[in-house]
């Protein structure tokens, strides 16, 4: 049998450029609280990112959580079942309502046409997903946001380097968070961001990480969630070979097109005007009626010939069973129904097109 492919694969650096990044650690001893690595990694990532301002965090989810603390939300945010369960936790967490918008059948983001009738007195704010690396319709959100002074915060954990219209992605909304974690384009290892333009904000965001500390006395509920100095350094390490990284993704996503585009049945997301991608995923809708196998059946061929490949994002995060049942995913149709088509196909910077000519002939073998 052959090697197995697995649906992601972690891009590391020579080992001894990371042994030299690290070396200094041992002299200085200083291994988390913001260090050096830590501050040289916030304004290396705030040049390339594109952002006026930035903090590092341990992983994405924290970033996501204390942002929403940061902001003061209250009562209900509107956001996306059609997204990983960080995003919907991190909102309950806060003691929110998550009220669920469908999305949009093109590029998976929130259908922004669905945003304004969700709206009540008790809405503060709307947290959209931009998923798979597919930049949300943030101008139409930026304008329904303002029109109704709410809030507008992104995740932005499938974006790392996007930009639209010459703008990093992480300078839209009042903060945009990104995910470093291991299967990311960029990574710390295990890591996150908040990026963002108001200093109060931010000064509230960094007590918060810190246990909610400023001048050693706790004035918000905080919690530990402070980048290490080990996990910074393989932030500076990998972001030097970023660009590479992303060259080398596209390569393998213009081979999966090149097979797959206008085949009757499958669904790929379209290329996205005045959008530089990132090349994070690669995710393709089956309609079983057309294709005559359906994503299940797919994922299974796929599995027997040792291709791992993601039903991702399935199932919603509005039918986890830790809420109780008290959301009808029905209320979301096209989210529903994606969920159910939608498979990932690997994707990595390694993955050559001799592997993805494989991957696609297995997936066509199943076409009837």
């Amino acid at each position: 049998m052959n090697d197995p492919i697995l649906v992601t694969r972690s891009s590391m650096p020579p080992m001894e450029e990371y042994l030299e990044e690290i070396k200094s650690l041992w002299d200085t001893r200083f291994l988390t609280n913001m260090g050096p690595k830590h501050q040289e990694l916030q304004e290396r990532l705030k040049a390339y990112l594109g952002v006026q301002r930035i903090d590092l965090l341990t992983n994405g989810h924290m970033a996501l959580e204390l942002a929403m603390q940061a902001l003061g939300l209250t009562g209900e945010v509107i956001t996306t079942p059609f997204t990983f369960a960080s995003t919907t936790q991190a909102i309950v967490r806060n003691g929110l309502k998550p009220v669920f918008c469908d999305v949009n059948p093109n590029d998976y983001t929130m259908d922004v046409t669905k945003i304004e009738e969700l709206i009540t007195d008790k809405t503060s704010a709307i947290v959209p997903v931009h998923v798979y690396g597919n930049v949300c319709d943030v101008e139409q959100i930026r304008r329904i946001a303002e029109k109704h002074h709410l809030k507008v915060l992104y995740d932005a954990a499938h974006c790392f380097g996007v930009r639209y219209q010459g703008r990093g992605i992480g300078d839209f909304g009042d903060a945009s968070c990104f995910s470093f974690h291991a299967t990311k384009v960029f990574h710390t290892i295990e890591g996150g961001a908040v990026c963002f333009r108001d200093e109060r904000f931010g000064e509230t965001l960094g007590a918060l990480k810190n246990f909610g500390l400023r001048d050693g006395i706790a004035t918000e509920v905080g919690a530990n969630a402070k980048m290490n100095e080990f996990c910074a350094a393989m932030g500076l390490c990998n972001l030097r070979h970023i660009d590479e990284e992303i060259t080398k993704r596209k390569a393998a996503v213009d081979c999966y097109r090149s097979h797959l585009e206008g085949i009757s049945g499958i669904s790929l997301c379209p290329v996205q005007k005045d959008v530089v991608q990132n090349y994070a995923y690669f995710p393709v809708a089956f309609d079983r009626e057309a294709f005559g196998a359906d994503r299940d059946q797919i994922l299974q061929r796929l599995s027997e010939e040792n291709v791992f490949a993601r039903k991702y994002f399935y199932p919603l995060t509005s039918t986890f069973p830790c809420y109780g049942n008290q959301f009808d995913p029905k209320t979301t149709p096209v989210a529903l129904r994606l969920s159910s088509q939608i498979l990932t196909l690997p994707l990595y910077a390694e993955l050559d097109c001799a592997d993805v000519d494989r991957i696609c002939e297995l997936i066509l073998s199943c076409k009837r």
